[in-house]
């Protein structure tokens, strides 16, 4: 008999937890082995039971999703993160997969649909939802078609930034979030949006992931 995927759950919302697990429960090759409340607890966890896979909730209070992937990631590298979100957001998405998440999954998506992603990572692959794969290849293209190379104009722009600005960017580029990057500088999130918008301007970038591979082109991390 085949082993079934040994799952940890981690949701701030017990009820929905419950109603996973239930659903969860009734793929035979698949066994939820705990349910979390919060990313502290979920790296602890992980530490002692070793799950196959660790379905997280990318928005709880304390740590973030993303930063308690990155945790994970770096503990036990072995251990596959499926990340859920309830909106599709490219920059969260990016953040995810640098800080070691295997997939990305949108919670409004079926359930057969989830039970299939938790199969795709669990053999060791990625899983995107299709309308996020092509942002991923264009991103992927972005920085191996010249960001290495930063331009003495790209410097120049960077140099333009304010203090505060340059914070900011510091711990995009460290994949942090938008919540992440206001509580580290306390900030409200509408505060440090704005500040990317001005970033992005600045810079005459597209978008954060940009701005982030810049940064680190530039020895700015």
């Amino acid at each position: 008999m085949i082993n079934p995927i040994k799952v940890v759950l981690v949701d701030d919302q017990a009820l929905f937890r419950e109603a996973m697990c239930s659903l969860l429960a009734k793929a035979t090759d698949l066994e939820v082995i705990a349910d979390v409340e919060n990313g502290e607890r979920a790296v602890e966890i992980v530490r002692g039971l070793l799950p196959d896979v660790v379905i997280m909730d990318l928005c709880m209070p304390g740590i973030s999703g993303i930063e308690a992937a990155r945790r994970i990631h770096s503990e036990n590298p072995s251990v596959r993160v499926l990340m859920l979100t309830v909106l599709e957001d490219d920059a969260e998405l990016f953040d995810a997969l640098r800080a070691g998440a295997s997939g990305y999954f949108l919670k409004t998506a079926s359930y057969q649909l989830l039970v299939e992603a938790v199969r795709v990572v669990a053999s060791g692959e990625v899983y995107l939802p299709q309308n996020m794969v092509t942002k991923v290849v264009e991103a992927f293209r972005r920085q191996r078609s010249g960001w290495r190379d930063a331009t003495d104009e790209q410097r120049e722009r960077v140099r333009g930034l304010s203090d505060r600005e340059l914070d900011i960017l510091r711990l995009v580029a460290k994949g942090h979030s938008n919540k992440e990057v206001s509580l580290a500088l306390q900030l409200t999130e509408g505060t440090v949006k704005n500040h990317m918008t001005s970033i992005l301007s600045k810079l005459k970038l597209p978008d954060r992931t940009s701005a982030a591979l810049l940064a680190r082109d530039l020895g700015i991390v």
